[in-house]
């Protein structure tokens, strides 16, 4: 009697165990549910620059026109972004659009040009895609090419370039952006910063024009209004319903692992950069160099990201763009997506599909998932 009392009990001990065990199942699988939607997109950009042509295709209708744009990669990577399921809140132009760097009646000309493409939708949907387009310039918008026979230096300021991007360029930058006052505000017109839900976003023109001295006779190029861009990162750093921060230019500090303040980087770099890292600005964003790469300079802090592999000749073994996706739990999603350059690297590429080639979670202590080749 006593073990048919036992036995009772022991079934109904398993009966509720397993009960017990699928609900916890069920229970954990409606957490992941839950989990999954909660962490969802909350805002997303993308980022690239540096899709002109070199020298030697101007005229080449194979590969650009009257914009100086390469044409395959600039039609394909307009196209890939403007079809994205979750499409970015925001796409960057981070300089170096048109070929330039001579004169101010081929960069007006081709600025036109361009301007003509971005609209044109038979060449791309992204003009109605409803993305907030934002647009600085890089060295081939604001120099010019020249041998004065100065160590080191073969571009200087144009004088009028940012009357020109101004006039055709102003309607990409955001009409509630601040930006620099005063006495310096005409030179300083691509220098401003903005926000949009609980990020800060600080955009340098990394080539302000400054009038020749005695000391540099010709201009000098890489300058920016450190401080009022300083003021702003600190000003967002305050704020409390600012969560991230990001600062954008053409040109960035770190290369390769290292800091440039040539032609490569620009001069101001060792006083920014530092106060970057202060106050916790998540990454540097540029172009200019015809790759792409993610540092981490000490292994901690500020991320530079350079995605200057749109389209122009040069080392990238991919063309395409960057994009950052903010998350509801508050992680900051970098990805790159590309296909392979084509040879000519003007040449289309059908046959190569876009996939990702670099993906991260950008995170404030050492990065576990480091980028080759950096």
């Amino acid at each position: 009697m006593r073990a048919k009392y036992v036995l009772i009990l022991l079934i109904i001990f398993v009966g509720t165990s397993c009960n017990t065990k699928k609900k916890d199942k069920i229970i954990k699988e409606e957490f992941k549910e839950v989990s999954k939607k909660q962490d969802s997109i909350v805002f997303s950009f993308t980022f690239l620059g540096c899709n002109r042509v070199d020298r030697h295709q101007v005229g080449d209708t194979t590969a650009t026109n009257a914009s100086t744009a390469n044409l395959s990669a600039m039609k394909r990577i307009w196209t890939e972004i403007s079809d994205l399921k979750r499409k970015p809140d925001l796409f960057f132009f981070l300089g170096d659009m048109v070929l330039a760097e001579s004169t101010t009646a081929k960069l007006e000309n081709q600025l036109i040009a361009w301007k003509k493409l971005y609209y044109n939708t038979s060449f791309s949907p992204i003009s109605k895609s409803n993305i907030e387009m934002v647009a600085i310039p890089g060295n081939h918008e604001m120099l010019y090419w020249h041998d004065y026979n100065v160590p080191h230096h073969d571009e200087w300021p144009l004088k009028g370039a940012t009357q020109i991007w101004m006039k055709h360029m102003a309607e990409y930058l955001p009409k509630d952006r601040d930006y620099v006052k005063g006495n310096d505000s005409i030179n300083n017109q691509m220098t401003f910063a903005f926000t949009r839900k609980n990020i800060g976003f600080v955009l340098m023109n990394t080539d302000t024009y400054n009038s020749p001295t005695k000391e540099n006779p010709y201009g000098l190029e890489g300058q920016i209004p450190t401080q009022w861009i300083i003021n702003k990162v600190e000003e967002y750093k305050k704020d409390p319903k600012i969560d991230h921060v990001f600062v954008l230019g053409h040109k960035p500090y770190y290369v390769s692992g290292k800091p440039e303040t040539g032609h490569k980087g620009f001069p101001e770099g060792p006083v920014l950069w530092p106060k970057l890292v202060e106050n916790k600005v998540v990454a540097m964003l540029s172009a200019h160099l015809h790759d792409y790469q993610r540092m981490q300079p000490g292994n901690k802090g500020t991320y530079q990201v350079i995605a200057g592999n749109s389209g122009s000749p040069g080392s990238a073994t991919f063309f395409g763009y960057s994009k950052i996706d903010i998350m509801s739990n508050g992680d900051v999603k970098l990805s790159s997506i590309g296909y392979d350059k084509g040879n000519p690297y003007y040449k289309a590429m059908p046959n190569s599909p876009s996939t990702v080639r670099d993906e991260t979670v950008l995170t404030w202590s050492k990065n576990v998932n480091p980028y080759p080749n950096n």
